[in-house]
């Protein structure tokens, strides 16, 4: 009992100063040998702290560290190398206001330090009222404002001059057209953005709601229209590009309603509780996220935690549900001070170290990037707090109930129609793999991000803004005539086996009477070339087989397919290659002629979100014909 008590004294007054019990636990004459490991906590050992302690704790001293930075250096702000002010990141006025405004809120009422931070807000208002603010950037900036009004602080953060020119500023008219309400060149998502913007508006007093109350209904049809009797939003007027944003995006608009006054209806509800059973799925102990499409990182991760802390709150989950979502949101959070930040830069790292993201979060956008990231942990964390689990302790077995309540395959529609859109998940040896069947659309129809493979971390990754010089475990085919086709957006006829009979062994297959030849922004179907597609998963291997098909003689001037894997030390034989080291433990082809592998020696090429890979196996058969069917397959081992 002595010991018992010991323990839960250092766990809650100093956050389980390990060393410290490890030490004490010999003079109490108990040596177990197996106690060794929890002298320093593996990366995939679940959070001890809670997600209100982590962020009480790290969060809002890296604000206050950044709000030094920016009060001492002002303009000439650098951050790992990066003028952060002089880096044409287009939000950060709007970010810098609500990182600084979280200061103000956070300290004392009337303390020295909210009057610091009152008067680097202030300053900074007054610096960045004359920069360029769009869209996410003026929603955050009115959060904010909103905020501070409410704890009546508003008229000691902003001088006059500067409040009158952001209530001009700040205005979703900015990005939406009228009298049509058509989002001027942005995704469906930001219509959320715009009816935040404006129902914050007639919240500050600055117009009535009438412009709020058009773009909520537009919000809703429209994502009615596009996400159709399934619940998940296409991120384009009906091209088919479903991704994280599109699980998200339900959970984003509950968010703004819950946040503005107004009830969440119960069809969001509905359609929110379809997120949460994918993002439940989703749950581990390592800190991984989402794995497929753009714009991953940490917000892979900080997209379900959204979702799950909206989702508990407003009831969507069991109870049971909570106490998981909560543990693993307490995890995430943990693993984005442990891994995503840099304690060199003092700042999130989503550029070096191997990691590539896309040119939309490119690294102009550190500042930017680090009070972003620090508003969702915080908003998030709040949400949590208002469900009731201000520093609960995390359940630790975290890996075993997903084990024992989450399915080991769960296939998603997304749309069906002239072509079909979905999601397979398949668990296995602790892994979570994503078959994603959709079309990436303009501008990402071609990126790796988008293909139809099976993702998971450290075993299958896209690279962001890849293009598709190296098409990661696609069949590219160069026809003689230098057409480049990819089977990547024109899929039809998704069926996937009967995994409740038989879960060891199970098969998705798709069709695609033509493939998308690359070169344009949007796929251009050519018909030359039909395919079918068959994955088939099995306890630690998975193989995808091609057969395509030709009516007519087609010359083939050449058809490889490249694998970028994170395990090292191969070993080539033939057509198959294995490896010593990493969760790959085996790559072969079959149907082509030719195999080799190298090193990535750090080629950007070979990038993914959270690292770089290690080796490349490139496989080819040259200068033949495809008449009536030809078969191509590839089969990837792990453990």
């Amino acid at each position: 009992m002595v010991l018992v008590y010991l323990v839960k004294f250092f766990e809650f007054k100093v956050q389980m100063n390990r060393n410290l019990i490890f030490l004490l636990l010999p003079l109490l004459g108990w040596v177990g040998s197996s106690l060794a490991v929890v002298k320093k906590p593996l990366p995939s050992v679940p959070a001890v702290q809670s997600m209100n302690q982590l962020v009480e704790n790290n969060l809002y001293k890296e604000l206050d560290y950044f709000a030094s930075k920016l009060d001492e250096e002002g303009e000439s702000t650098r951050i790992d190398g990066v003028k952060v002010f002089k880096s044409d990141d287009k939000f950060i006025p709007g970010k810098v206001a609500i990182s600084l405004g979280e200061l103000v809120l956070h300290a004392k009422n009337g303390s020295p330090e909210q009057k610091k931070y009152l008067r680097i807000f202030k300053n900074l208002a007054d610096q960045t009222v004359v920069y360029e603010n769009h869209t996410w950037g003026i929603y955050y900036y009115m959060s904010i404002l909103y905020k501070l009004k409410k704890a009546g602080l508003i008229d000691k953060a902003l001088r006059p001059a500067t409040f009158l020119k952001l209530q001009e500023q700040l205005d979703w008219r900015t990005f939406v057209a009228l009298p049509s309400y058509q989002l001027i060149n942005l995704p469906t998502n930001y219509y959320g953005v715009a009816f935040s913007i404006s129902r914050l508006r007639f919240l500050m007093g600055w117009e009535d709601e009438s412009a709020s109350q058009k773009l909520l209904q537009i919000m809703l049809d429209h994502y009615q229209q596009f996400s159709g009797e399934y619940g998940f939003s296409d991120e384009t007027d009906g091209q088919g590009r479903f991704d994280r944003y599109s699980i998200l995006l339900v959970a984003e608009i509950a968010e703004r309603l819950v946040e503005t006054g107004l009830p969440v209806p119960d069809n969001l509800k509905t359609i929110l509780r379809k997120s949460a059973d994918v993002a439940l799925m989703f749950i581990n102990s390592k800190g991984d996220g989402f794995s497929f499409g753009r714009s991953l990182g940490p917000y892979s991760e900080t997209a379900l935690i959204e979702i799950l802390s909206i989702s508990s709150y407003l009831n969507v989950l069991t109870p049971e549900e909570k106490k998981y979502a909560y543990a693993f949101s307490s995890s995430l959070t943990k693993h984005y001070f442990e891994f995503w930040q840099n304690p060199e830069t003092k700042s999130l790292d989503m550029w070096g170290q191997g990691r590539r993201t896309d040119k939309y979060r490119g690294k102009h956008r550190i500042l930017g990037e680090n009070f972003s990231l620090g508003h969702q942990f915080i908003m998030t964390n709040e949400t949590w707090n208002k469900a009731g689990f201000t520093n609960q302790v995390p359940a630790s077995d975290l890996d075993n109930w997903v084990d024992k309540t989450q399915p080991q395959n769960k296939f998603i529609r997304f749309a069906k129609g002239d072509f079909d859109r979905a999601l397979f998940l398949h668990r296995d040896k602790g892994h979570l793999f994503s078959l994603l069947v959709v079309n990436g659309g303009k501008s990402q129809h071609d990126n790796s991000p988008y293909y139809p493979l099976p993702y998971s971390n450290f075993l299958v990754s896209g690279v962001a803004d890849s293009g598709a010089t190296h098409a990661q475990l696609l069949p590219k085919i160069t026809l003689s005539d230098n057409s480049v086709l990819l089977p990547t957006a024109y899929m039809r006829d998704i069926t996937v086996s009967d995994f409740v009979k038989n879960p060891k062994v199970v098969t998705v297959s798709f069709e695609q009477d033509m493939l998308d030849k690359i070169g344009q922004a949007a796929p251009i179907a050519d018909a030359r070339l039909s395919v079918k597609t068959t994955y088939t998963f099995t306890s630690g291997s998975i193989k995808r087989e091609d057969v395509f098909s030709s009516s007519f003689p087609t010359e083939i001037d050449s058809l490889s397919i490249e694998f970028g894997t994170f395990a090292k030390s191969f070993t080539q034989n033939g057509l198959s290659t294995s490896f010593k080291s990493g969760l790959v433990t085996g790559f072969g082809v079959s149907g082509l002629d030719d195999c080799t592998a190298h090193e990535t020696l750090n080629d950007p090429d070979y990038q993914s979100p959270y690292g770089a890979m290690s080796s490349v196996v490139a496989c080819t058969k040259d200068d033949f014909l495809i008449n009536d069917n030809f078969p191509v397959s590839w089969t990837l081992n792990y453990q």
